[in-house]
């Protein structure tokens, strides 16, 4: 929890502040973890002074935990807009452009969740054992429902939904092993490529 503030709520500059601090922070933790990285690492990215920094924080494990609570919502935000009264291919081909849109646009928060899972969750816990589970029971269920009316074909839902963390996300935190084996060429394409290949490998696989 921050330390700044008042009863009125954070200013203005204390706002811009935080932000830049999560900004250097998510550079630094996506690099190193929570283990290797430092105040000063963080402050020196953030271009602040390390004092600036224990003012809104009382250290590393405080922004750490907050910086990974506000992005667990975000990340997951793609997955709870499935709706069960859209057309469920469809509902299933948007879910994947957004998850392959966020390992584009947001693969340092992808390796920042994948070193705390790497790591046993240790501040993730809960969030996956409650949170997350009922949205994915829930998204799975929605899912299952389709099977069994016969619009899509039939297989484990929860697998379905893994197997698209796992596709999409690849493309974020193997990133560099995606460009060194697909070359300078086809590296410039590779998101809208994998992109095109997951959606026709599902349309195979889910058509009734």
């Amino acid at each position: 929890m921050a330390k700044a503030g008042s009863t009125s709520g954070p200013t203005r500059i204390q706002r811009e502040k935080r932000k830049t601090i999560f900004e250097a922070a998510l550079d630094v933790f996506s690099e190193k973890g929570l283990r290797g990285a430092t105040l000063d690492q963080i402050a020196d990215a953030a271009g602040i002074s390390k004092q600036n920094i224990v003012y809104y924080f009382t250290g590393k494990e405080a922004i750490y935990s907050e910086l990974l609570e506000s992005l667990l919502e975000e990340w997951v935000s793609p997955l709870r807009d499935l709706s069960e009264d859209g057309d469920p291919l469809e509902e299933i081909l948007i879910y994947v452009s957004r998850k392959m849109e966020m390992s584009r646009e947001m693969p340092r928060e992808s390796r920042l969740f994948a070193t705390e899972i790497l790591h046993g969750a240790p501040r993730l816990g809960n969030m996956l054992t409650d949170d997350l589970k009922t949205l994915v029971d829930e998204k799975a269920a929605v899912i299952a429902n389709w099977m069994v009316e016969g619009r899509l074909a039939t297989i484990d839902p929860h697998h379905l939904i893994f197997s698209i963390w796992a596709m999409t996300q690849h493309y974020a935190d193997f990133d560099l092993q995606v460009q060194a084996v697909l070359g300078p060429v086809r590296s410039d394409t590779r998101f809208e490529d994998a992109e095109a290949f997951i959606k026709h490998m599902l349309v195979r696989t889910l058509h009734p």
